[in-house]
């Protein structure tokens, strides 16, 4: 009955699925056909009634389906460009009336539609190898006919059918026409592992071929043979997980692939090979990566397609894949055609070298020096004329450039003997294809051939070159050349000439600009070795020279250091220096390339490829060699430090940005460089060029910029500041109520920061020394002030993201603009979010919630000024959502917070508690003297420092403070009678615990004070010394014995010794002066002999063997008294006895405790319900940005 049917009516729409084939699939024969060109029309519909009832629409399973962001545009996952892409509506089997909207793609392989223009993976993949003819048919309509199908679609205009028409008939060309049906049109012929394969929660099988790094899926072997499939995964972002008996699933980004295998045998079998595609998709990848560093690699050498994957390994050139077949149409013997991600094991560190030494530009000089416009291949370029282009080109050598000692052989053998000894490759190219004899005798009894001169030479280039020539088969033209019979003369050493700028040669490193006054022009010539001098062109006598073995060092100064705009500095073994310098940056470069090509042997030619600011010969050690300095060459360029050492055949490569310690040893002239697993000591032979080193190396690993990617690095390419910076509130101020909201002392901040941007490296936070919140400040406007930000140019993609209403779609974005981040981006934010993430899980004891670290952190992140809630939308999203979107492991997250609580657990039972809940105390201190009306009871916690006392005391009492007041808190012991002023960074509660029965805390004046600091201004060492008198005290059966007698005292920064007399040479006592606490006063029963005394108390620091002295210092008169006391104070805290702005750091303590406000500014909560919280953005649209001004 079917098959009599004239008109189709259309049936009603079913509803749709998350499908891997549209609704057109479920009805069609084999998926898409609704014609067989050897039958009529409505065949179709006969077909289908047979079909339906056994094969069943492939649908995908709803709970296997993830939302998928646009595809990203990734070299691993786009091996040809599209050539066109649009908008086309396509005739499904429903009838004409019916049509489709589809989002159809077209590259050198596939024509592809989908049903969006985000999808991720096809409804159909047809090869355009398949396809026979394109016909235009009716109204805006046009037929794609394959061999046995025929495709139809309708463009929106006439104009538009043109372009698809055009262009496919071009990309199709002839090549049908070679092509028959009894092989198959799928360019995945050589597949690792084929078969049927259960798609789960569908009741039909799929036939998938796992080929390279791609799975391909479609719907039987016919379409398989035809290359019609339904789609294919790139396996570089797949991820392949065993899950029971026969199941297994093939997990990407954009979808879940549960498949079933027939067997358990099976199984495996295709988990292994999905496993290698993978393996063989990321692993080879970085062969391809390092061949286009070259830019000229990135285009092909025939046809210039983007991202060339192909190369001929014996003529030097990168292809594209189309051009790749034609390649191999010439033969082994023509063309060696090898992948760049496939064949890796053909690709070695001197091949790959030499690819990035020749380049398809250089190559292209001679192979392709005349090609006529007419003839030169394109894009679009059909199978056809890419085959008569490349034959032309390589077989024939049609359009090479001709060497002038073509036809002459005995000339050519020479001159390939005498050029291999040298690193020119392009003329050894030139010679090989021109004629010359890879093989010839060279004359050389022990050296007879080329390939044993390169070899000889240590031109590992050459050689490479040279043995993947060997039995090459040479270009034949008909072009008949004129034989030159001119002997082929040795390449001279360098030589070079020109007017150059010169100063006077100095004995000391150039500090300041030199003008052009201070310049003279000057002749230059370089050759055999020597550089030499003149007065003018016309002089023959030199005003005076160099030996280029003389030379140890070239530099490279930066533009408009001096006068002229361009020049460059030269170190000699004489220790002397010389400065020239040109206008010209052509000129310039000339004259580096030429110099140091004379000074840097040939095992060192490597680091001449590179563009270098400095290079020369330094000696160096290793931790397993100290004993004995060796020879290196050294080249640095930006913050990389290339090395060709004497034992290493390869250059190595320091990143200066990663180091872990750089160090210099001034005292015997040594650089220290240290990086993980490896310690190198430079060493300079000549002190005038090694200073030069050395500050260009610590310049180098310091920050070179203001973006990321600039700033000093970590191993695992995270800045140090944000490091270090989370490290320390990790560990001290997870249990900080509030961090990241309060902030810190500005001042406090601002220095830090700058510490961090002078030498990261240098900067260790400590406790005590630093506060949680002037650290967590540090690292949030160190996020404020980077260039570019966190999330680089496209910061505006991510606040889009959050338009997304679907949960998925979002995450899906998420992770798409992750990888699209540059590489210190990536790990600088999955850092970040690691940390916010662990803050937010200790929210019970920081009040820092998800949503109140998000409008912290939105903010500032992006910039921004935090009248949109977008950015904290962002940044709670990535927190929430930190395990999905960042790839985490899991059991590696657990592990981490469980380390977090025991280290917060560990701090609370080290720290002393006065109550649950508590670390503070209530401690008694007294103002001005002890007695009941002066005492005041003050809540002292862990970190107040007796700077922070003295002011809280004195608020208490609303005393007033003038500009030369000098408050102080003093620990006073009764029983010994004595005293000692606090420092104003010291801790008051270890004080306050050590105290006996018998001593208290004391505020008061200082009045020897202004004295102290007038004394240790006029000071110029920080030594002292001089005669005290001296008692120490000794116990004999509960009574103390001795007496005061004169010494000769010596402190120093590190120790206080004690000499018998003055002239005595060697110390009878000495104490680290950082065990030692002075308190002023000595007990009166021990009768001193004045009344200017010193208490001083030494205790060791040894756990194991606790030890403690004490003595007593007299002084002749009050102002020696106080200049030993200020002495010792001076060195025990740094030089830092009084802050510079007392009264300032005075405000700072008295601000206001914090509460639900800052300033006039509402803070968020740390309290309350969600709705609570949230409702406190509305407090910010006010002044959005008063709670990030203080940060």
């Amino acid at each position: 009955m079917a098959s009599k049917m004239s008109l189709v009516v259309p049936k009603a729409r079913k509803a749709r699925y998350s499908s891997l084939c549209s609704d057109d699939e479920l009805l069609e024969d084999d998926t898409n056909c609704y014609e067989s060109v050897s039958e009529k029309r409505s065949s179709w519909i006969e077909d289908f009634g047979s079909i339906s009832g056994s094969q069943n629409s492939i649908y995908l399973p709803n709970t296997g389906h993830v939302s998928a962001p646009p595809p990203r545009e990734d070299p691993a996952s786009t091996s040809v460009p599209i050539i066109k892409m649009g908008w086309l509506y396509k005739n499904p089997p429903q009838g004409s009336l019916i049509y489709q909207h589809r989002w159809v793609k077209l590259d050198a392989e596939y024509l592809r539609y989908f049903d969006t223009e985000k999808d991720v993976y096809s409804k159909r993949i047809i090869p355009t190898l398949s396809i026979t003819s394109v016909v235009n048919v009716g109204e805006q309509k046009f037929e794609v006919v394959t061999h046995n199908r025929t495709f139809l679609f309708r463009a929106e205009s006439d104009l538009e059918r043109s372009e698809w028409v055009s262009v496919l008939k071009s990309c199709v060309g002839v090549s049908h026409a070679r092509t028959s049906l009894d092989v198959t049109f799928n360019p995945c012929v050589s597949s690792e592992m084929k078969g049927y394969l259960e798609l789960r929660g569908l009741r039909s099988k799929l036939y998938t071929v796992v080929c390279a790094d791609k799975v391909f899926l479609y719907k039987n072997t016919e379409d398989y043979r035809l290359g019609i499939g339904i789609t294919s995964i790139d396996m570089n972002v797949g991820n392949v997980k065993e899950v029971d008996r026969r199941a297994f699933d093939l997990t990407t980004p954009y979808r879940i692939f549960s498949f079933v295998a027939d067997t358990d045998q099976l199984k495996d079998q295709w988990v292994e090979a999905m496993r290698n595609s993978i393996a063989e998709a990321l692993s080879n990848y970085e062969v391809a990566e390092r061949i286009w560093a070259e830019p000229s690699n990135q285009m092909c050498a025939d046809c210039s397609a983007a991202k060339p994957e192909w190369a001929a390994i014996n003529l030097c050139v990168v292809f594209c894949k189309r051009c790749a077949g034609e390649h191999r149409g010439l033969g082994q013997s023509i063309s060696k055609v090898r992948s760049l991600k496939m064949d890796k094991k053909v690709w070695t560190d001197d091949l790959i070298q030499l690819f990035l030494a020749l380049g398809n530009e250089r190559a292209n000089q001679f192979w392709a020096a005349n090609v006529p416009p007419s003839e030169a291949l394109t894009l679009n370029s059909s199978s056809e004329e890419r085959r008569r282009f490349i034959a032309a080109k390589y077989r024939e050598g049609k359009y090479r450039r001709y060497h002038p000692l073509f036809g002459n052989q005995r000339e050519l053998n020479n001159a390939l003997c005498i050029n291999v000894q040298s690193s020119d490759v392009c003329e050894t190219l030139a010679l090989v294809f021109c004629g010359a004899d890879v093989s010839c005798d060279s004359g050389d009894p022990e050296l007879t051939s080329p390939i044993a001169l390169a070899q000889h030479h240590g031109q590992n280039l050459q050689l490479e070159f040279l043995m993947q020539n060997r039995n090459t088969e040479l270009p034949r033209s008909e072009v008949k050349v004129a034989i030159d019979r001119v002997h082929y003369m040795a390449p001279p050493s360098v030589t070079h000439n020109g007017f150059l700028f010169k100063t006077a040669s100095m004995a000391r490193p150039i500090t300041e600009k030199k003008g052009k006054e201070d310049f003279s022009r000057r002749w230059c010539v370089l050759n055999d070795g020597n550089f030499s001098y003149y007065e003018s062109d016309k002089n023959a006598t030199p005003n005076g020279g160099l030996k280029m073995k003389e030379i140890v060092c070239l530099a490279v100064s930066p533009p408009e250091t001096h006068g002229y705009d361009h020049t460059f500095e030269l170190y000699s073994e004489a220790e002397r220096l010389y400065l020239f310098g040109t206008d010209n940056p052509e000129a310039m470069r000339e004259w580096v390339k030429s110099i140091a090509k004379s000074f840097i042997p040939a095992a060192a030619e490597d680091l001449l490829l590179k563009d270098f600011e400095r290079i020369g010969r330094l000696r160096y050690k290793d931790r397993l060699n100290r004993e004995m300095s060796r020879l290196g060459w050294f080249c640095l360029v930006g913050s990389s430090l290339h090395i060709r050492l004497e034992e290493h055949a390869a250059d190595e490569t320091i990143d200066l940005q990663k180091l872990q310690e750089l160090s210099i040893q001034s005292e015997n002239e040594v650089l220290v460089l240290v990086e993980r697993g490896r310690t190198l000591y430079i060493e300079g032979e000549r002190k005038l060029d090694f200073q030069g080193w050395a500050a260009a190396i610590q310049r180098a690993a310091g920050s070179s910029g203001d973006t990321l990617s600039q700033q000093q690095l970590t191993e695992a390419d995270i800045p140090v500041i944000v490091e270090r910076c989370i490290h320390f509130t990790t560990q001290y101020g997870l249990t900080s109520e509030g961090i990241y909201r309060k902030s810190g002392v500005n001042s406090k901040i601002a220095a830090l920061l700058e510490e961090f941007r002078r030498d990261a490296r240098c900067v260790w936070l400590k406790e005590g020394e630093h506060q949680v919140d002037d650290v967590s400040n540090v690292l949030k406007r160190f996020f404020r002030d980077i260039e570019e930000g966190l999330f680089g140019l496209d910061a505006h993609s991510w606040l889009s993201a959050t338009a997304f209403t679907d949960e998925s779609s979002r995450i899906c974005q998420y992770r798409l603009l992750f990888s699209n981040l540059p590489r210190v981006n990536q790990a600088t934010l999955r850092a970040l979010v690691n940390h916010l993430y662990c803050v937010q899980r200790f929210a019970d004891l920081n009040q820092m919630n998800l949503h109140n670290l998000a409008i912290v952190f939105g903010p500032t992140l992006f910039q921004a000024d935090g009248k949109d809630y977008s950015a904290g939308r962002v940044i709670e999203d990535l927190i929430q959502h930190y395990v999905t979107i960042f790839d985490v492991n899991e059991l590696q997250l657990k592990k981490q917070l469980d380390e977090i609580t025991y280290i917060i657990k560990l701090r609370d039972n080290l720290t002393p508690k006065a109550g649950t809940g508590s670390g503070d105390f209530i401690c008694t201190v007294y103002l001005e003297e002890k007695k009941d009306t002066a005492e005041q009871h003050v809540k002292i916690p862990a970190t107040m420092t007796a700077a922070e006392l003295t002011f809280e005391i004195l608020d208490r009492r609303k005393i007033s403070v003038k500009e030369k007041d000098y408050w102080c808190c003093f620990e006073v012991n009764e029983k010994e009678e004595m005293e000692r002023p606090l420092h104003y960074q010291e801790k008051v509660l270890p004080i306050f615990h050590s105290l006996g029965t018998d001593s208290h805390l004391l505020v008061k004046k200082h009045f020897s004070m202004e004295a102290m600091l007038v004394y240790l201004a006029s000071k110029v060492e920080v030594s002292k010394h001089g005669m005290m008198k001296f008692r120490e005290e000794r116990s004999l059966l509960g009574l103390s014995t001795g007496s005061f007698n004169d010494r000769y005292f010596i402190l120093t920064n590190t120790s206080l010794r004690l000499y018998k007399e003055v002239r005595s040479n060697r110390a009878e006592r000495e104490w680290p002066v950082k065990c030692l606490k002075v308190y002023h006063g000595i007990k009166k029963k021990l009768r001193p002999p004045t009344c200017w005394g010193l208490t001083v108390i030494y205790e060791s620091e040894k756990q194991e063997k606790q030890e403690r002295q004490q003595w007593c210092l007299c002084c002749d008169t009050q102002n020696e008294m106080r200049e030993w006391f200020a002495t010792f104070m001076s060195i025990q805290n740094g030089g830092r006895v009084w802050p510079a702005e007392w009264l300032k750091s005075r405000a700072t303590s008295r601000s206001a405790p914090l509460d639900a406000r800052f300033g006039n500014v509402s803070l968020i909560p740390l309290r309350g319900s969600e709705n609570e919280m949230r409702n406190s953005v509305a407090a910010f649209t006010a002044d959005p940005l008063a709670l990030f001004r203080n940060v």
